[in-house]
């Protein structure tokens, strides 16, 4: 038998409950995502950019594009400077491999974190733990506009949900990570977004949660959520059909190889799930080591160059310099702070022998 519930006045309370309760520091009021986007407005131009781009990465996942769809970018963002300079390099590269390649800028403003860390831009802007997460959402959407700006479409993984509604107008293709593919709230998140999503396999490399999530994302819910001025509203969604999976590798290795695209492929027709297919190069994929994504992307390339058409994208983690640094007071310029990334002198490379051996196959 359940016990009854007894709301006791903060007398009746422990000393060190009462003391936690009256030290509680006062919450501070952010941007509504409304007000947010009334300063930094998307053009109506942009705007037409925007759908043009969510449409061509539609076509690509239908099979009405040929076009591999390749997000490349840093694992973070933590520079603006460095981010538009990369983003840069990216839009002229993009126009120049644009019959064989649709080009997507990872513009990551938030990081999972197993235990602690520095959670992305988003957070905390300054690098310092001073988390001043009002400057972090309008750097972040300042950051993406200017990559629209660019002619680039943006990515990024939306990880905590009322983040999403500061950035959903610039974003052309959205990840859902590995840790949160299983939650419920992320795929209620992705049924309403109206943007090609991609749901990454479980950390343990088995795909069965993103099959479900997939499935969860293409119907419609009525959920708990926030409105675009701030307010708690039951918020209606029409349910997102374009959506796909993402093989990230697990525990247990890599599962980028031809067998294991084919027991995914398998898996997905079990389920009734189109057969679209995303590779990232990196994390479990890779080793960790950045330095092997050429030869992850490699093996990808050539299974669809034998004609495995389920396979329409690759990603990547890549930054003007390779490898990565620890957060300090000194910081070298277009380096990662978080997962080790690879340089663009490499990524350049590797993009244009790929388009190369797609002009004639």
């Amino acid at each position: 038998m359940n016990s009854p519930v007894v709301n006791k006045p903060l007398t009746a309370l422990p000393t060190s409950a009462v003391a936690l309760i009256e030290s509680a520091t006062a919450p501070k009021r952010l941007p509504t995502p409304a007000a947010l986007k009334a300063r930094l407005p998307l053009s109506a131009d942009l705007g037409a950019q925007v759908a043009a781009h969510r449409r061509s990465i539609r076509a690509i996942l239908n099979g009405e594009d040929s076009r591999l769809l390749v997000v490349v970018g840093p694992c973070s963002i933590h520079d603006p400077q460095s981010a538009l300079e990369y983003a840069e390099r990216l839009a002229n590269l993009a126009a120049e491999v644009s019959d064989q390649m649709l080009l997507v800028m990872r513009a990551y403003v938030e990081k999972p974190r197993t235990t602690v860390g520095w959670k992305g831009l988003a957070y905390d802007p300054a690098l310092d733990g001073s988390d001043d997460m009002a400057q972090g959402l309008e750097l972040s959407r300042e950051l993406m506009r200017e990559m629209v700006r660019l002619g680039l479409p943006v990515a990024t993984e939306l990880l905590q949900p009322m983040a999403a509604g500061y950035f959903d107008d610039v974003l052309s293709w959205v990840a859902i990570g590995a840790r949160t593919t299983e939650s419920q709230i992320h795929r209620e998140m992705a049924s309403g977004l109206g943007v090609p999503t991609g749901f990454k396999n479980g950390t343990d490399g088995g795909i069965g949660v993103a099959c479900d999530a997939i499935r969860s994302a293409a119907h419609a819910h009525r959920h708990f959520g926030m409105d675009p001025h701030g307010h708690p509203a039951i918020i209606e969604t029409a349910g997102n059909p374009d959506t796909h999976i993402v093989l990230r590798g697990g525990h247990g290795g890599p599962n980028y190889d031809a067998a294991s695209v084919a027991a995914v492929n398998a898996s997905l027709e079990k389920n009734r799930i189109a057969a679209r297919v995303m590779v990232d190069c990196s994390h479990a994929n890779s080793g960790k080591d950045p330095l092997r994504q050429p030869a992850v992307f490699n093996d990808v390339l050539q299974q669809r160059l034998a004609g495995d058409r389920t396979l329409i994208g690759m990603m990547l983690e890549s930054h003007l310099y390779e490898g990565c640094q620890p957060l300090s007071g000194s910081l070298k310029y277009g380096v990662s702070v978080t997962d080790a990334c690879l340089g663009w002198n490499a990524t350049e490379g590797l993009l244009r022998k790929a388009v190369a051996a797609l002009r004639y196959r």
